[in-house]
């Protein structure tokens, strides 16, 4: 797992000891939380009012005579956005600003990564000009600029009646990017219109079809022509982070767009069959607080109290019942406090603020067993870990209960009748006592909380 760091912050953090702007002290302690809570060390001192952030950024100016640009009301140049991509400016905490002949002008919460700066000289060609700025609001911007330029952008449905059909952008002939584009976000604008959250897109004899899950149902909305099959795939893959070029393997990558200025987020699933890549859209919203949801003021308390000490929460419910959706609520309601909470997921389907969310990466070989074997060095306090995939990995989170750790994760099941079919195998032994906690989703309007006395009522559920 790569540590989080800030090299700017790593090479000049003594020199806030001499300037007497941090104590020694806070500076050593500092630097430990940083590293248990896999965080760049500045956050930190920001974090534990150590030191304000513009004292800091003011700190960095000074120190590395780089000027300071405060984006809080900063208007930047939008066709610069081409030359650096979504994942790049996130994972780099980097936005584009201006640029002048070659020269790109860039913010930059860690102006000292040279790898970061040697990557965007790689891609670009330009030669980079960074400034200090505040790496949450390079992060606001980020969010701000890039949604109607690298990703699907902007959806109106405001004035749109449920019988919109996106084949209707299919009277156009481009084989424009623009065009190709817009009819992406017709496709996805349907899907928000009928309140799908999974979409396919499977290889026909004249093209590719478009299919919606409607519950139970598999339903076709029509079928992208040959000549537009390509080019279609091959931007949507872009657009989610994918190689294009690659299409013999499996890859994971997440779309994101704005709907009503609502930020969304689809999981992308390309994977390979004889007929042509087959791939999948899974819709998740972005997280509200669990009393929006509909959770009772006792459920709220009950959730949290049972948080507090070591076992497992199980949140249970059908497909698409929004089993994800209350566990990122949860886990956006509770990271207000000073615990190291940690995700292991196969997308983060959206940054969650304190949280340290992890991404499997298959290729890279970070996977499931490599992230077992690591995470216990960051001393995690409660662990999200995305569905069950093996009885050896249940069996290893099981066994973090007993070194004081609280655990999240989630079981597909229909109704309790399932649920209790499901936990009464042999794979669940040593999972069921653990369980402190189930959350069951029956629908929207109707949500069970159940802590530890109410589960000692079901002899399928506790042993």
């Amino acid at each position: 797992m790569e540590l989080v760091t800030n090299k700017t912050l790593e090479k000049l953090k003594y020199d806030l000891v001499r300037d007497g702007l941090v104590s020694y002290e806070d500076i050593e302690k500092a630097h430990e939380l940083a590293i248990s809570q896999n965080v760049n060390i500045g956050q930190i001192l920001i974090k534990s009012s150590l030191i304000s952030e513009d004292v800091l950024l003011k700190f960095l100016e000074s120190k590395l005579h780089i000027p300071y640009v405060d984006l809080k009301d900063y208007t930047l140049d939008t066709k610069c956005l081409s030359y650096i991509n979504l994942n790049d400016a996130q994972k780099y905490k980097i936005i584009p600003l201006f640029k002048i002949e070659n020269v790109l002008t860039v913010a930059m919460a860690d102006p000292l990564d040279l790898f970061a700066i040697d990557k965007i000289v790689e891609k670009t060609g330009c030669d980079i000009e960074p400034v200090v700025s505040a790496e949450s609001l390079i992060l606001n911007k980020i969010e701000e600029y890039y949604n109607s330029d690298s990703s699907v952008g902007q959806i109106d449905i405001k004035n749109s009646q449920n019988k919109f059909d996106w084949q209707e952008e299919l009277h156009n002939d481009l084989l424009s990017d623009e065009h190709i584009q817009i009819l992406i976000r017709a496709i996805l604008k349907q899907a928000i219109l009928n309140n799908v959250h999974e979409l396919f897109f499977e290889h026909v004899p004249n093209g590719l079809s478009v299919n919606f899950r409607q519950g139970a149902d598999i339903v076709n909305t029509g079928q992208i022509p040959s000549i537009l099959t390509v080019p279609f795939i091959s931007k949507l893959k872009s657009l989610s982070a994918l190689d294009a070029n690659i299409c013999e393997l499996p890859q994971l990558g997440k779309l994101i767009f704005k709907v009503e200025n609502i930020l969304l987020t689809a999981g992308v699933s390309a994977f390979p069959t004889i007929n042509g890549e087959r791939i999948s859209l899974k819709i998740y919203k972005p997280p509200k607080t669990l009393k929006e949801i509909g959770f009772t003021e006792a459920q709220i308390n009950t959730v949290k109290s049972e948080l507090e000490t070591p076992g497992i929460l199980l949140v249970c419910g059908a497909s698409f019942s929004g089993k994800t959706h209350i566990i990122y609520s949860i886990l956006s309601d509770i990271a207000k406090s000073d615990k190291n909470i940690m995700t292991i997921e196969s997308i983060s389907k959206y940054n969650l603020e304190n949280v340290n969310q992890c991404e499997l990466n298959e290729n890279i070989g970070f996977n499931i067993d490599k992230a077992m074997r690591f995470i216990e060095f960051q001393s995690p306090d409660l662990i999200y870990f995305e569905g069950i995939t093996s009885k050896n990995a249940l069996d290893y989170f099981c066994s973090l209960v007993f070194k004081n750790k609280v655990l999240i994760t989630e079981l597909l099941a229909d109704n309790m009748a399932d649920l209790n079919k499901k936990l009464s195998y042999n794979d669940f032994e040593m999972f069921k006592p653990l369980i402190s906690c189930i959350i069951f989703v029956h629908n929207q309007d109707r949500i069970e909380v159940f802590d530890r006395q109410d589960l000692k009522k079901f002899t399928g559920i506790t042993s």
